[in-house]
């Protein structure tokens, strides 16, 4: 538990340094070049994501020694291609309907809700990704065996690396090794 708890708040820092170059890039391109919101989204999320990539796996995320790093790269750009849809959905949600007959501007109010809809998508796209992630990326061999032997099961280590090599994680590791073209390595 304490690993986990230390790998969130890991996840929370490089997310939260990622987070104010997402909103800083986006305010930028919407305050100052009055850019369409969702653009402006997809853009600045991408920046933040290139970032995000590299602190993640060398901050949070072991490497996998029975995954391919091109099927870490892959996973990672999946999540992140997901990621961006729940993310632009929620901008475009967050000003979709605006009322015109406001008291402030109608820039200053499409600015104001493209915020509060980044907000509300950052959070949700941060879940998202730390699952996905931490099921499929994260070296979660050690992880099982420590979680089965604390909760006081009585596995054998021939029984728990069976659990190991029958997950879904592990399979798809192995199998991105066995089809990792040569020279890539």
């Amino acid at each position: 538990m304490k690993k986990l708890i230390e790998q969130i708040l890991k996840f929370g820092v490089v997310g939260i340094i990622a987070a104010v170059l997402d909103f800083g890039i986006l305010n930028f391109l919407v305050i100052l070049f009055h850019m369409h919101n969702v653009i402006a989204g997809t853009i600045s999320f991408t920046l933040s994501l290139i970032f995000n990539y590299f602190a993640s796996m060398k901050y949070v995320f072991k490497h996998r020694p029975d995954m391919a790093h091109w099927m870490e790269v892959l996973i990672f750009l999946f999540s992140a291609v997901v990621g961006l849809f729940i993310n632009n959905f929620i901008i475009w949600l967050s000003t979709y309907g605006m009322n015109t007959d406001a008291y402030v501007s109608q820039h200053v109010e499409y600015v104001l809700r493209t915020n509060m809809g980044k907000i509300i998508a950052t959070f949700v796209v941060a879940i998202w990704n730390f699952v996905i992630r931490k099921m499929l990326l994260d070296d979660t061999h050690t992880a099982i065996m420590d979680k089965l032997q604390k909760k006081g099961n009585t596995y054998t280590e021939e029984e728990l690396e069976a659990k190991w090599e029958n997950s879904f994680s592990h399979k798809l590791g192995m199998w991105s090794i066995e089809h990792t073209p040569k020279g890539w390595r």
